[in-house]
């Protein structure tokens, strides 16, 4: 592991925790795709998923009381199954594949997220199991479930704080059925330090920030960041098929 890998790292990790902060999800938007393009695909997603049970668990504990649990009764158990389908696909798939897969995705998401909102693609219980399973297989795959459940909050105008503390069980749930099936990753002392170090230091940075920066703009700036590694993991992706 090189000091540039290392120091991608601590900027994936401390970019989402900043935003994850901030706007109660998105560390696996921002994150997911520069850790894979670091460690690959099986091992980046699977640190996504584990980092981000980390921080929503935390954050669980405080604002669980706003929670709606009538709604994740819907959400969360579609996300799970299709989190357990989804898992062992990064073992199967050769990685250049699970690269260009992650990549697609995480832009095909971006995308939908960008310039769907508007367009009501799930209503009611219907809506609502296909949001979770969509949601659980991708985060499962490619670390990244958060779009699904943010065109259906969109849809039914889910009110902001109620959303927020929701989404911390919900991620919470959902990343420990996305890496569970996969057990831990074996990534060595220097990156753990690292990851450790840039995820308090980003959930401490994005506590200040979050009096400074509107939520709005919070939101463009991890769109932008999700953009740009899900750009370079399809690349490479791209790159090492070819090659």
């Amino acid at each position: 592991m090189t000091m540039l890998q290392l120091g991608l790292i601590g900027v994936a990790v401390f970019a989402g925790a900043v935003i994850q902060r901030l706007t109660g999800l998105g560390f696996a938007m921002v994150a997911a795709p520069l850790l894979t393009l670091v460690l690959g695909p099986f091992e980046g997603v699977l640190l996504a998923n584990i980092l981000t049970f980390l921080l929503t668990f935390g954050m669980f504990i405080v604002t669980w009381r706003r929670a709606e649990p009538r709604r994740l009764a819907l959400l969360v158990p579609a996300a799970i199954l299709a989190a357990l389908a989804g898992a062992p696909l990064g073992r199967l798939i050769p990685s250049a594949w699970m690269l260009t897969i992650s990549g697609a995705l995480v832009l095909g998401a971006l995308i939908l997220v960008m310039t769907m909102r508007h367009v009501r693609l799930f209503r009611g219980r219907i809506g609502a199991l296909a949001a979770g399973a969509i949601s659980g297989f991708m985060n499962a795959t490619s670390g990244v479930g958060g779009a699904a459940i943010t065109l259906y909050a969109m849809n039914i105008s889910w009110e902001q704080a109620s959303f927020y503390a929701s989404m911390q069980v919900y991620l919470a749930v959902l990343n420990l059925a996305s890496f569970l099936p996969k057990g831990l990753p074996h990534l060595g002392q220097a990156v753990g330090l690292v990851v450790v170090a840039a995820l308090a230091l980003g959930f401490a940075g994005g506590h200040w920030l979050a009096r400074l920066v509107s939520l709005d703009w919070a939101r463009k700036g991890a769109v932008c960041l999700a953009l740009a590694g899900a750009a370079a993991t399809l690349a490479k992706g791209v790159y090492q098929m070819a090659g």
